[in-house]
C-alpha cells in the first residue's frame, strides 16, 4: 500500500487533540463522571487526588475546547455536577484545599488512606451527607467540619483522636456517628443535641463514663459501647426508648443497669463483673431475644428469668452457675442456651453437648421429678449432697469436684469413682498447679477432663495416657506448651486453651488428626503454619482471636474443613477488619484470593 493509502486512514484531527496528561486516573473515567455525577477512584495507589479531579466540573472537556464534532453521548454540556467521589483504599496523606471546587458532593469517602488533618475547604461542601474518615491518622479535626449541617453519617473509625469538640452537636441531621477504636477518653454533652441519631458506635475507645446528655437521643436504636472501661451508665439510659440493640462487653460493669425494656431485642453485656441479675431488671426486658452474659461472675440466675417469654439466646458461658431454676426451661421461644464453664451440679457434659433441645428436654424431666424447695424456689440440684457425689459417679458417670478453690483433690472422690466407668472428670474453678495422678485410675473410661480455671503450668505426661479422651479444656492456667506425647491421644476432638501463655501454636497439635476444635483465644501466639493445619482434614472450629499475629498467612484459606476461624483482636493488617466481620466464608475468601498464581 502506499504511503498515500496509508494518510487516508489516519486521524485527521489528530494535529488538534492535546496529548494525554500522564494522570493515573484513566480519561474516561473522568468522562463517565461528567455524565453519572459519580467517580470512583478506590484502590488506585494515589498518594495525591489529581487536579483533573478537582476540576472535573469547572474545565470542559479537551473535544469542548477544538473546532471539531462528537458524538450526542460526549457532549459537555450534558456534564452533570460530582455528587459521589470514592477515595477510599489509597495512599493519601493529604487532601487539597481545591476539595472546595466540588460543591456539589453529597457522599465523600475517604476511609483506608492516610490522612493526618483535613483541611478547612472541606465545611464548604454544604450538600455533603455521607463522608467517611475510618482507618487514617487524624489526630483532630478542623472546626470547619461542623459546619456540615447535611450530613446524615459520619464515620471516623479507626483513627487517633483523643477528644471530640463540643461543635459535634451542631450536626443536626447527623443518623450515624461512629467514633469506635480511638483513644477518647470522654465524650461532649453536645453529644445530647444529635436528637435524630439512630446508631452511636463508641467501641475500643478509653471511655469510663458516658455524658448524662445522652439520654437525650431518643431516636438512637443500635448503640455499641463494647470495649471501654464503663464501671456504671447514666442512670436515665432507660428513657432510650427506641433502643433496639445495646453493646456493653467488655468494660467494667459490676451489675446489670437499668436498662430501656420496650423494644430493647440484643443486650450483650459478656466480659465484665457482673456477680448477681437483679430480678427487677430481667423482668422488664419484655421484648428481649438475645440476652449474651458470658465471662461474669454470676453465681445464681432468678426464676423471674423464666418470664422472658420472647427470649431466642441466652448465653451464660463461663459465670460461676451451680443450679438452675427450673422455670429455664418452660421458655417457649429458646433455641439456643449455652452453659459450658459453670460448676453445674447434676447435668452431665455430654448431655451439654447434644444441644439446647435435649438440654431442655432433661431439666424438664427433672422439674417434674423434683418436688418444690421450701422457698417456693426450685431449682435443678442433685438430690445428694453429701462430700462425694454418689449419684453423679454411678448414675451421670462424672466425677464432679469443681469450684472447691483447693490445692488437692481428696483421695475419698477417687476411691468412690473406682471401677464405675466415669466417662467425665470436672475438677475446674480450683487451686490446681498440677494434675491428679490417680487420674490414670480411670484411663480405660475417661472421655471428657475438664481442669480449667486452676494454675497448671504444664501439662503431666499422665494425661498422655488416657487414651479415650475426646475433649480437654485447659481454659484460663499458665500453660505455655503440650507434650509430645500427647499425640498419642488418637480419639481427641476438642482442645480448650484459652487465657494461658503460648506464643506459639503447640507444635503437637499439628499431629493430632482427629482434632475438631482448636480454642487457643487470648494468648500470645505470633504465628501459624497453614501447610501443617491443612493435615487436620477434620478441623472445622480454630479460635486464634485475641494473639500476636503479625500476618495471616494466605494459605490458611486453603483449610477447606474450616468452618469458623476467629481471627479478631490481633495486630495483623491483612484481611481488613470489615472483611473479618463477615464471617469466615469471607475471610478465607479473600486469603484464596491473595495466594500468588
Amino acid at each position: 500500500m502506499s504511503r498515500f493509502g496509508r494518510a487516508g486512514k489516519m486521524d485527521s484531527l489528530a494535529g488538534f487533540r492535546k496529548e494525554p496528561s500522564g494522570s493515573s486516573v484513566p480519561d474516561g473515567l473522568l468522562k463517565a463522571a461528567r455524565t453519572s455525577g459519580h467517580l470512583n477512584l478506590s484502590g488506585r495507589g494515589l498518594t495525591e487526588v489529581p487536579q483533573g479531579v478537582y476540576r472535573l466540573n469547572r474545565d470542559s472537556p479537551d473535544e469542548a475546547q477544538q473546532d471539531v464534532s462528537f458524538g450526542r453521548a460526549d457532549r459537555w454540556w450534558d456534564q452533570t455536577d460530582l455528587t459521589k467521589l470514592l477515595l477510599s483504599s489509597n495512599q493519601l496523606t493529604r487532601l487539597s484545599d481545591d476539595i472546595r471546587l466540588l460543591p456539589g458532593l453529597a457522599t465523600l469517602d475517604l476511609h483506608d488512606n492516610q490522612l493526618k488533618c483535613l483541611p478547612s475547604a472541606l465545611g464548604e461542601l454544604q450538600a455533603l451527607q455521607h463522608l467517611r474518615l475510618s482507618h487514617n491518622q487524624l489526630t483532630s479535626l478542623p472546626v470547619e467540619m461542623w459546619n456540615l449541617k447535611n450530613l446524615v453519617s459520619l464515620s471516623l473509625q479507626q483513627n487517633l483522636l483523643e477528644n471530640v469538640p463540643e461543635h459535634l452537636g451542631q450536626l443536626s441531621h447527623l443518623t450515624e456517628l461512629d467514633l469506635s477504636n480511638n483513644r477518647l477518653k470522654e465524650l461532649p454533652s453536645g453529644l445530647g443535641h444529635l436528637t435524630g441519631l439512630q446508631n452511636l458506635h463508641l467501641s475500643h475507645n478509653q471511655l469510663s463514663r458516658l455524658p448524662d446528655s445522652l439520654v437525650r437521643l431518643k431516636s438512637v436504636k443500635v448503640m455499641d459501647c463494647s470495649s471501654n472501661q464503663l464501671s456504671d451508665l447514666p442512670p436515665h439510659l432507660s428513657e432510650m426508648l427506641a433502643m433496639e440493640q445495646l453493646n456493653l462487653r467488655h468494660n467494667k460493669l459490676s451489675s446489670l443497669p437499668k436498662l430501656p425494656a420496650l423494644v430493647l431485642k440484643d443486650l450483650y453485656v459478656g466480659n465484665n463483673h457482673i456477680e448477681q441479675l437483679e430480678t427487677e431488671q430481667l423482668a422488664c426486658l419484655t421484648a428481649i431475644s438475645v440476652l449474651e452474659l458470658r465471662d461474669n461472675k454470676i453465681k445464681k440466675l432468678p426464676a423471674e428469668i423464666g418470664s422472658l417469654s420472647t427470649l431466642t439466646r441466652l448465653d451464660l458461658t463461663n459465670n460461676d452457675v451451680d443450679a438452675l431454676p427450673a422455670s429455664l426451661c418452660l421458655l417457649p421461644n429458646l433455641k439456643v442456651l449455652c452453659l459450658e464453664g459453670n460448676p453445674l451440679r447434676g447435668i452431665r457434659r455430654d448431655l451439654l453437648a447434644k444441644g439446647t433441645n435435649e438440654l431442655l428436654k432433661y431439666l424438664r424431666g427433672r422439674l417434674k421429678e423434683e418436688p418444690e424447695a421450701a422457698d417456693g424456689h426450685t431449682a435443678v440440684t442433685l438430690p445428694s449432697q453429701a462430700t462425694v457425689n454418689v449419684h453423679n459417679i454411678q448414675t451421670l458417670k462424672l466425677l464432679l469436684y469443681s469450684g472447691k478453690q483447693v490445692a488437692d483433690i481428696p483421695d475419698e472422690q477417687f476411691d468412690a469413682a473406682a471401677n464405675k466407668n466415669v466417662t467425665a472428670v470436672d475438677f475446674s474453678k480450683n487451686e490446681l498447679t498440677a494434675i491428679p495422678s490417680r487420674l490414670l485410675e480411670l484411663q480405660s473410661s475417661v472421655s471428657d477432663i475438664n481442669l480449667a480455671f486452676n494454675r497448671l503450668s504444664c501439662c503431666s505426661l499422665d494425661v498422655c495416657l488416657l487414651q479415650q479422651l475426646t475433649r480437654i479444656d485447659f481454659r484460663n492456667n499458665q500453660l505455655s506448651d503440650l507434650p509430645q506425647e500427647m499425640r498419642n491421644l488418637r480419639k481427641l476432638c476438642s482442645i480448650t486453651l484459652k487465657y494461658n501463655r503460648f506464643k506459639s501454636f503447640p507444635e503437637v497439635l499439628y499431629q493430632i488428626v482427629s482434632l475438631e476444635t482448636v480454642l487457643l483465644g487470648n494468648n500470645q501466639v505470633n504465628e501459624v503454619n497453614p501447610s501443617r493445619l491443612m493435615k487436620l482434614v477434620h478441623l472445622s472450629t480454630l479460635d486464634l482471636s485475641n494473639n500476636d499475629l503479625l500476618k495471616i498467612p494466605p494459605e490458611l484459606g486453603l483449610c477447606s474443613s474450616l468452618r469458623h476461624l476467629s481471627l479478631e483482636g490481633n495486630p495483623f493488617r491483612t484481611p481488613k477488619a470489615a472483611v473479618v466481620a463477615k464471617g469466615t466464608e469471607a475471610v478465607l475468601e479473600y486469603l484464596r484470593s491473595r495466594i500468588p498464581a
